[in-house]
């Protein structure tokens, strides 16, 4: 069978990894220190707090700027369930939204028309790791018509003065948008290094500081550091150094940090990133692309464009003309075939957690649409040449089949 996305793991990383458990230093310490100092220099933003998971990431800056009950946050309908949770979590409402129909983005015009005065947070998803049209958000935001609804309820609402735009890019770690990488787009993103990530720490994320001034990038992380450390003021770390055992518990925060043994694969990973990781995968889904474009029913998905890279997560090749009932036995066909391929995704108010909401997928026909006719194939670091071709088979026999049945 060939699985659909198992990790690259270098002996190299495994040797990191040995390193930090000899080093009698196996939490956070100095490791995830150099690793957040990486991604920072890799992607060009101001400052990067390494986290358990993308998941914290997105709620403690939700948290961190005041959300709450009776406040709405717009994201797309079509997404992972974590974009809505960490909403959810805080209080306030998810207000979902359409997509695009040539990507799977979030549809800027549908942002303008979902936007109130209870609107606090803008939360586009570069889904398959393609950047959405981070330009026109950040000018969105910054109209003088939307600035003048905007209704701050907290301090940092205030001192931004308008709507945040937090960026879910757990899919997009090196990724480029005009020239320059995820991370650096807009006021703070959110990267995934979960397992079946491009670039892997098992579980994990970050979060990409890249908030304007008046706000200091540096305090935000020193705050946000001790939010992840249940609101202790130091970190386990900092009480090594002599004299210093004493700390106090400034807020009731959260338990969020990365562990110095996550930070070793993720230093490797990243070492390697430009080299052989992303080539790779690109050279896979383009294989993919000049094999599908010779078909009649094949949508191809968007990989480069006059202003985006993507990072080359997830081939999403959506079958023309077909119901979700042909999609799904399309896949069990290549299945059969020993060949494992996934769906992304289903959208939010397919669900029952939010169509006991009050959430209907009807009023989200393009996303509907989309997800109905997708399949995402498989596209790893070791996936040779000769898979790739037995992928490619695999998906043109069982789709022709079930479509000329």
């Amino acid at each position: 069978m060939i699985p659909f996305s198992p990790p690259h793991i270098k002996q190299e990383a495994i040797d990191e990894v040995v390193d930090t458990l000899k080093s009698g230093w196996i939490t956070t310490g100095p490791k995830t220190k150099l690793f957040e100092q990486k991604i920072t220099d890799y992607c060009g933003h101001k400052k990067t707090l390494c986290v358990n998971s993308a998941t914290f990431g997105l709620e403690a800056i939700l948290r961190w700027f005041g959300v709450g009950k009776g406040d709405e946050i717009i994201i797309p309908a079509y997404t992972y369930t974590a974009t809505a949770n960490t909403v959810v979590h805080t209080g306030a409402t998810p207000i979902m939204v359409d997509t695009n129909s040539d990507d799977f983005n979030i549809n800027i015009d549908a942002i303008r028309k979902a936007i109130t005065n209870k609107t606090k947070v803008i939360v586009p998803v570069d889904i398959a790791g393609l950047p959405v049209d981070m330009d026109a958000i950040n000018q969105l935001v910054a109209e003088e018509q939307i600035k003048s609804v905007f209704t701050p309820a907290a301090a940092h609402q205030k001192t931004l003065g308008r709507i945040l735009v937090m960026s879910d890019a757990a899919h997009s770690f090196g990724a480029m948008y005009k020239g320059k990488k995820t991370g650096s787009l807009t006021d703070v993103s959110v990267f995934s290094f979960h397992a079946v990530k491009n670039l892997t720490t098992a579980e994990g994320g970050a979060i990409a500081f890249n908030l304007p001034a008046p706000f200091d990038n540096e305090e935000i992380y020193k705050e946000l550091n001790t939010l992840s450390l249940h609101g202790q003021s130091k970190d386990a770390l900092a009480k090594t150094q002599k004299g210093a055992w004493r700390y106090d518990v400034i807020d009731a925060g959260y338990k969020g940090n990365m562990t110095d043994i996550q930070a070793s694969l993720g230093l490797i990973s990243l070492k390697y990133y430009d080299i052989d990781n992303l080539p790779r995968r690109k050279e896979i889904m383009h294989s993919y692309h000049d094999a599908f474009s010779k078909t009649k029913w094949a949508e191809l998905p968007i990989l480069e464009d006059d202003n985006r890279i993507s990072s080359y997560h997830l081939y999403t090749l959506r079958i023309k003309g077909i119901s979700e009932q042909q999609r799904d036995a399309i896949i069990q066909e290549i299945f059969n075939k020993d060949v494992s391929v996934n769906v992304h995704f289903q959208p939010l108010p397919l669900f029952s957690a939010y169509q006991k909401r009050g959430y209907k997928i009807e009023n989200y026909p393009t996303a509907f649409d989309n997800y109905s006719r997708e399949i995402s194939l498989p596209v790893y670091q070791d996936l040779s040449n000769e898979q790739v071709q037995i992928i490619i088979e695999a998906v043109v026999e069982s789709t022709e089949k079930i479509i000329n049945a």
